[in-house]
Formats: C-alpha cells, sequence, structure tokens
C-alpha cells in the first residue's frame, strides 16, 4: 500500500489558508468549501466515480486539508496551492478507484506511479490517465470553478435584479433588446448591469487567485 505524501509545507500566500488553521474560523471554512467543492467533485466525476462517490471524495479531500492545517507553513519554493490541491484529490480518487480494482492490477498501478520509480510511466490507478492527462484535466476544471465561483461571490454583491439582467444578457445569451423588454429598461441599463458584474467578476476572480496561487 502506497503512504500518503505527508508534506507539511503546503505553498501559498498566507491569506485564506492561514486562516484555515483557526478550526473555529467557520466562516473561512465556508469559503473554502463553497470555492473549491464543485472543483473536486467535476474532476472525480470526470474520472469515472458515480455522483455519490464524487461527494464522497470532496468530503475526504476537505478532511485532508484540514488534517494539514495545523502544520502548514508557507513555503513558495514547494510549488502552488492548486498543485498540492490536486494531488490531495487524486489521493482520494485514487482510493476510491482502488476498491474496483484487482489485486493484480493494484500492483501494477503501485509500480507504476510510485514516486520511487521516475523512469516509469505515470499512469493513474485504472490506466486510463496519465498524470500530465489528469493534470490537463485538473486545468481546465480549475478555470471553470475560478470563473463560476468568481461569479457566485460577485452575484452577492450585486442586486438581484441587476444579476438577472446579467445572466439573461450573458450567461443565456439573450439579445439585448429582448433583455430590456423583459425587464423593461433601457439598453443603457442592460449594458450597465453587465459592466458592473463583469467588473466584480474580476474582482472577485483576483482575490481568489490571490488567496491560494
Amino acid at each position: 500500500m502506497m503512504d500518503e505524501p505527508k508534506d507539511e509545507l503546503i505553498p501559498t500566500r498566507a491569506t485564506l489558508l492561514l486562516r484555515l488553521k483557526d478550526w473555529q474560523d467557520q466562516a473561512s471554512w465556508q469559503d473554502f468549501f463553497d470555492t473549491y467543492w464543485r472543483l473536486i467533485y467535476n474532476v472525480a466525476v470526470k474520472r469515472g466515480l458515480t455522483g455519490p462517490e464524487a461527494e464522497e471524495v470532496v468530503q475526504q479531500t476537505m478532511i485532508s486539508v484540514a488534517k494539514h492545517m495545523p502544520g502548514f507553513r508557507y513555503d513558495p519554493a514547494l510549488g502552488s496551492f492548486k498543485a498540492w490541491l490536486l494531488n490531495m484529490t487524486r489521493w482520494r480518487i485514487a482510493d476510491h478507484l482502488r476498491r474496483n480494482q484487482s489485486q493484480a492490477e493494484l500492483r501494477v498501478y503501485q509500480e507504476e506511479t510510485m514516486e520511487d520509480f521516475p523512469g516509469g510511466p505515470k499512469t493513474d490507478v485504472t490506466g486510463q490517465y496519465t498524470l500530465p492527462e489528469l493534470e490537463k484535466i485538473w486545468d481546465e476544471e480549475w478555470e471553470k470553478n475560478l470563473l463560476e465561483a468568481a461569479i457566485t461571490k460577485a452575484r452577492r454583491r450585486l442586486d438581484p435584479k441587476q444579476f438577472q439582467i446579467f445572466d439573461c444578457y450573458v450567461k443565456k445569451g439573450w439579445p439585448p433588446e429582448r433583455v430590456a423588454k423583459a425587464f423593461g429598461i433601457s439598453l443603457n441599463q442592460v449594458y450597465l448591469a453587465k459592466h458592473r458584474m463583469t467588473a466584480l467578476i474580476k474582482e472577485e476572480v483576483e482575490r481568489i487567485q490571490k488567496e491560494v496561487i
């Protein structure tokens, strides 16, 4: 059985993750969960897990993050939080996939993915993806999740009607004339709502990036 990496030097900016050292800081933990649960869930599903299994991966990954927080120290030399969270998620996914593998397949996986064998092929537990391919999936989902998380956070800062205008115009792709008619507003107000929401989303994207990248 492979041992999970035990590195406690988690490189990131000393912001949200540093606040997570405080187990009683429920607001920060909720913020962290709200920002990253869907990313972990979607990657797990793309790796072939069922919805309930992916939900378990989310819970287990969050628990693993929580266990590492007391020993957390900022060290930029070790890389990004993004890569560290991928590794934590990958181990949780692998735990689930192992359950459906024969012992022979598991031995092959152990031999091929152990970091002690740098020259060997880096396939995952099912042999379906190489690690670079899994990283590609993670990168794609990371960008999508970053945008969705930023939209969710920006929505809380905008008047509900303004968000509905933005949602119809930008996300649903309605023509601006249709949006204006539906809400009984001018075209300028439609464009203004889009501008305000876009600016807020940009602010939230930058804030999230500064928190953990």
